[in-house]
């Protein structure tokens, strides 16, 4: 797993949301941006974590922050999420890893003495400019957005 660290250049991608709308980090030139990387759509921690982001969501917009929640799940699955729980946030359906790759949140992992390849839950900031400005790789789901706001 070789994933972005502070200083690090954003590599550039392109994927669809949850709407299918295509999606690239050029169409997000000048802007901050927090991606949000969690391992499934609707399992307990990742709804917790991305309902905390909801709910702080005007928070980040405050401070300037777009927010990209990304897994690897289906189109399908990230659009049911989202419209669960209302977010006010694009979900990225990264079913080819293309954003998870570029940011290198995919590697071995362990749960109940089983390991297994997946997402690793992290969190980036990335400036203006696409340089990574934050990872946190101890992402608290229930408050995740007192992590990020400054």
């Amino acid at each position: 797993m070789n994933t972005l660290k502070i200083g690090d250049k954003v590599p550039s991608f392109t994927t669809t949301d949850q709407d299918g709308n295509e999606v690239k980090l050029s169409d997000f030139v000048g802007k901050k941006l927090i991606v949000f990387f969690y391992p499934k759509a609707s399992t307990p921690g990742c709804t917790a974590e991305a309902c905390n982001l909801r709910d702080n969501y005007k928070a980040l917009q405050d401070q300037g922050y777009t927010l990209l929640g990304v897994s690897a799940d289906s189109e399908k699955r990230q659009k049911n999420f989202a419209t669960k729980y209302e977010f006010p946030f694009q979900l990225l359906a990264d079913e080819d890893k293309v954003v998870i790759n570029a940011f290198g949140v995919w590697g071995l992992k362990k749960f109940m003495g089983k390991e297994y390849d997946g997402i690793h839950r992290m969190t980036f900031k990335v400036n203006e400019n696409g340089v990574v400005t934050d990872v946190i790789q101890k992402v608290k789901t229930k408050d995740h957005a007192a992590q990020l706001l400054d």
